[in-house]
């Protein structure tokens, strides 16, 4: 969970260090990503089933 409370990664919240390595970057974007893979399945599972009740 990102520091602004969401999953975004941004680090906008307090108590966030404001220079990170490239490597917890690299953490942090490969969790984001993670999370909008999900969030895209998702969506796909949820048009399938809208398409098929329609």
């Amino acid at each position: 969970m990102c520091e602004c409370g969401s999953e975004c990664g941004c680090g906008g919240g307090r108590g966030m260090r404001g220079f990170l390595t490239k490597e917890e970057r690299i953490e942090i974007l490969s969790e984001y990503k993670e999370q909008l893979e999900k969030e895209a399945k998702g969506v796909d599972e949820r048009i399938k089933e809208l398409k098929k009740n329609a």
